[in-house]
């Protein structure tokens, strides 16, 4: 396992790690630090994932079995492929509490949207004007080897459409190709700084990404943190917060002491860590392209530039290596190169030669209206606004039941609210309630 986390003697923001640092709340690290360009692409060496879970899948997988794409689509291999991740049953049955129909309807929904969405296939071409600014940047990793999303709303660079939902999914399947064997959950930092009334999503936006992530990301997000969050930024949670299952607002922490959870080679200096990343889109967008072996048009390919169907559950750099998730990867994270040992689907024995015989499938297949080919304006995605309109599974997500309670830790003003701010929060709730 090893090979798979990368040294801290190598890692080009470790070489010293920084003082004291203040606690009970973030705090900055040594910004005078040279600059870089490298982003963590793999785990400090000893950062593992620590949760396991123990499950028998067996009645979810014959049910998804019964209503599985048939060969003929040019979409089953990658249905087989979300299917045959070790993880993927376990996730909806949590998900689901334990009830089979509760995660039988669950699973249902996931695969339907997928097959409309295709998120594993947007396009880099089609998102690329969105990371322009780095708005969302993919780079380290946590103290349990989940991958860091940094989420920056003060660097919106673009008009409101369904290319930033793209965008967001586009990043949250590349965290699922950072993820180590054994780690299937993300950690999202939501840091907004310099951000404005006007450069954060509405709330509308928020509860259709909301409702992404609950019902066909279940179970994917490890923990959620926000901060220097502005005093309008609690319309924002308001409108949302009664929409967030129990769980997943547990996850969310607010201004807490960030080297508790990252170590300081893999933080940014601005929440005290030691990596000063200095963000160049010509650097970081082909160097994580390449890294996750993506095609220009969002297909997959091999070290050698053959059209590929990597194995989901273990991370494409172990995927790159020949690895296979072993059938008990979800309690032990251990990967085979011995099919015979693999996770597969309910029936879907020769899985890797149907996987194998299929690369070449899409390659030729005309592509979903709305998936790609997107303007920089956001325009002309009809096909998209469909996909982005079904985001719940029964078309509904359920009210939490219990009240959120107060964001903990303090709030960070960037400065008093103006007679305009307070204007534009105000008429944002009264929106909210028509």
């Amino acid at each position: 396992m090893s090979s798979f986390f990368s040294s801290k003697k190598s890692s080009a923001a470790s070489s010293a790690t920084s003082g004291a640092h203040g606690k009970g709340g973030p705090t900055r690290g040594d910004e005078s630090r040279p600059g870089t360009h490298e982003i963590f692409l793999t785990p400090l060496e000893g950062n593992k994932p620590t949760k396991k879970w123990a499950y028998d899948e067996g009645q979810m997988k014959q049910y998804t079995t019964s209503i599985i794409l048939p060969e003929s689509d040019a979409y089953y291999p990658w249905e087989l492929r979300f299917l045959a991740d070790p993880g993927t049953h376990p996730r909806y049955m949590r998900a689901g509490k334990w009830k089979l129909d509760e995660a039988k309807r669950r699973i249902k929904g996931t695969m339907e949207w997928r097959r409309e969405f295709q998120p594993e296939l947007i396009s880099p071409e089609d998102v690329g004007v969105e990371a322009e600014t780095g708005k969302i940047i993919l780079s380290g990793f946590d103290k349990d080897a989940r991958p860091i999303i940094y989420m920056r709303p003060g660097r919106e660079n673009t008009e409101t459409s369904p290319r930033q939902i793209r965008h967001l999914i586009y990043n949250l399947e590349r965290a699922i190709d950072l993820a180590p064997p054994g780690q299937e959950q993300v950690c999202i930092i939501v840091d907004y700084k310099s951000a404005t009334s006007s450069s954060t999503p509405s709330i509308g936006t928020g509860r259709k990404v909301l409702g992404i992530l609950q019902n066909h990301y279940v179970e994917r997000l490890g923990r959620g943190i926000v901060t220097n969050m502005p005093w309008w930024m609690n319309a924002f949670f308001t409108g949302i917060t009664p929409l967030m299952d129990p769980i997943t607002r547990e996850k969310i922490r607010f201004n807490p002491n960030m080297l508790e959870l990252v170590d300081p080679e893999h933080l940014d200096t601005e929440f005290g860590g030691t990596y000063n990343l200095e963000y160049d889109y010509a650097t970081y967008w082909p160097k994580l392209t390449k890294f996750c072996n993506l095609a220009s048009d969002g297909t997959r390919v091999n070290d050698e530039g053959e059209a590929w169907i990597p194995p989901l559950g273990n991370g494409i750099k172990a995927a790159s290596d020949g690895l296979l998730p072993h059938k008990d990867a979800v309690t032990t994270g251990h990967t085979t190169q011995n099919p015979e040992e693999a996770a597969l689907p309910h029936g879907e024995e020769n899985l890797p030669s149907k996987l194998r015989s299929r690369a070449n499938t899409l390659k030729s297949a005309p592509q979903t209206p709305g998936l790609s080919g997107g303007s920089a304006s956001g325009a002309g995605e009809t096909g998209l606004e469909s996909a982005t309109s079904k985001l719940a599974v029964g078309e509904e997500i359920p009210e939490a039941a219990t009240k959120p309670g107060p964001p903990a830790g303090d709030l960070v003003f960037d400065h008093p609210p103006s007679k305009k701010e307070k204007e534009i929060a105000k008429s944002i709730m009264d929106g909210e309630k028509k």
